[in-house]
């Protein structure tokens, strides 16, 4: 029986019960972090409770301590007895009356839940999206629960013909990031990919390859993108070669995407 962990405990996913007064099912107010299990270890589990810990500190949502997120991470992994796959990290502002407002002394709620890994995926055709990513917004820094401009330009994408969409920054000119993803490209050999400024999300795996030295930071729009000799999409899950935009071809690089699947799966 696949468990979970809510709030303290071990719970049959079957037998879960969220409040239904939660804040982050009513009102979005909350924050989350999907991780990569590989051979039993939570991959960059430093740097995704890091970015927890800013967006709960933006948020002025209490946050679990640190050994209290590794205990309950490691009780979940032996409880299932999975050694790969993904685990994802729910923590609301938990229960609080109707209003905007929160509590005065909020009982937050922390749902962690693990799944398999999905199957690699075959490059993708992205479609540029009419959503934005607003790049001056703290909170384009963080991952919260209103996924809804990313959930609609995915469905734009999908009615487009495409498997993914590019949502530009909010000057209309430079692209910021996938609907769930970074976008990492090739020019002259050289790995690059969207800066914080243009609304990319300081993703896990972006930052690995840009303190590695293996990818800078760069402004890059559409014709930019165009002209590259490869582009990904990558996330702390994946790594997806990108074959098309608006229908333009580009190359694929597998030497480079085993250098990306090399990182990826380190820590």
């Amino acid at each position: 029986m696949i468990q979970a962990w809510l709030n303290g405990r071990l719970c049959p996913v079957a037998q879960l019960q969220i409040d239904p007064a939660d804040r982050g099912f009513t009102l979005g107010d909350g924050l989350f972090e999907t991780m990569n299990l590989h051979q039993g270890r939570v991959l960059r589990l430093h740097a995704h409770l890091s970015r927890l810990a800013e967006g709960a500190a933006l948020l002025h949502l209490p946050m679990p301590g640190e050994p209290a997120i590794r205990h309950a991470l490691t009780s979940l992994i032996t409880a299932n007895g999975e050694t790969e796959g993904a685990l994802r990290l729910t923590l609301t502002r938990g229960a609080g009356p109707r209003g905007i407002i929160p509590p005065a002394n909020p009982q937050p709620t922390l749902l962690i839940t693990q799944a398999p890994r999905a199957a690699a995926l075959p490059p993708c055709a992205l479609h540029i999206s009419r959503y934005r990513r607003d790049g001056a917004s703290p909170l384009s820094r963080v991952k919260h629960l209103n996924y809804l401009p990313q959930i609609l330009s995915r469905i734009e994408a999908q009615e487009a013909g495409a498997d993914d969409a590019l949502l530009l920054s909010s000057d209309n000119l430079h692209i910021a990031e996938a609907s769930a993803a970074s976008l990492i490209v090739l020019q002259d050999e050289r790995l690059l990919t969207p800066p914080l400024m243009d609304g990319a999300l300081p993703g896990t795996v972006r930052a690995a390859l840009i303190a590695a030295g293996l990818c800078h930071e760069f402004r890059l729009t559409t014709a930019s993108l165009m002209g590259a000799e490869a582009a990904w999409l990558v996330s702390s899950l994946s790594i997806r070669e990108v074959e098309f935009v608006e229908g333009h071809a580009l190359p694929l690089r597998p030497e480079w995407t085993a250098r990306l699947n090399a990182t990826l799966f380190t820590d």
